[in-house]
């Protein structure tokens, strides 16, 4: 019942059929009632606002709907469609996880509605990374960080060789074809010294021939704040490899 009634929320988007009230509280709606015929699948059932649910009773929709046709036509349209994006993973996730257990693996499962109950019964905020440790059958969960790593691809620039206005002109000047004096955008850094001595896991943002640079990160509890320091203030945390690190907030 939990996992009908999520995807009956990503279906219908979250709202009533009838009214389209969507900051109330939903019920599952059968729209041929049950005692005319109708059946509890999936194909049957819709959403629902209190008000609108017991003003139709046991009545049909269509009969309900006799003076609204345009939104008659509209849910018994959608009635019988499947989620496009549902049905489109259903036709490769099989395949991925038998090729997940050739790897020897341990390999868990779950649907989007039971990683949302496993999340909402242990208390746990919304975030991917929740999501993925309560994946399948979870009775007890211990999360022993609050402020995960999060790693991001951003890749090696471009080929492109100078930056363009929507005008077609340059708006810089020429990349370098080389690291300005051994240091790149990207790096991590800590500042060893100066006025802004003391920041650590800073990111250089842009590097200058003449040597000073343009750090981002978060300062005084500013995110991604920009601030200058001299290469001769800084120290090498990690290089540049194609990814971006943070801490989730």
């Amino acid at each position: 019942g939990y996992e009908v009634r999520e995807y009956l929320y990503q279906k219908w988007g979250r709202q009533c059929v009838y009214c389209g009230a969507n900051s109330v509280k939903l019920e599952v709606e059968h729209i041929v009632p049950k005692s005319k015929g109708g059946t509890n699948r999936v194909n049957n059932l819709t959403l629902a606002c209190h008000g609108c649910n017991q003003a139709k009773g046991n009545l049909d929709a269509r009969d309900f709907l006799s003076g609204k046709p345009d939104v008659l036509k509209r849910i018994l349209g959608k009635a019988k469609q499947p989620l496009l994006d549902a049905a489109a993973v259903n036709s490769t996730r099989w395949q991925l996880y038998q090729s997940l257990k050739e790897t020897g693996l341990s390999v868990a499962v779950g649907t989007g509605g039971r990683t949302k109950y496993n999340r909402i019964k242990l208390g746990l905020p919304k975030g991917h990374w929740v999501d993925a440790a309560c994946v399948g059958e979870v009775a007890t969960l211990k999360i022993v960080t609050r402020q995960p790593l999060l790693i991001k691809a951003m890749g090696h620039g471009c080929r492109q060789v100078i930056q363009m206005d929507k005008y077609g002109f340059p708006r810089k000047g020429y990349k370098p074809k080389h690291p300005v004096k051994g240091w790149k955008t990207g790096d991590i850094v800590n500042v060893v010294a100066g006025k802004n001595a003391g920041l650590k896991g800073v990111r250089i943002k842009s590097v200058r021939a003449k040597g000073n640079f343009d750090l981002i990160g978060s300062f005084n509890g500013a995110s991604n704040k920009v601030l200058s320091a001299s290469q001769n203030y800084i120290q090498c945390v990690h290089r540049h490899d194609g990814y971006s690190y943070s801490f989730a907030e």
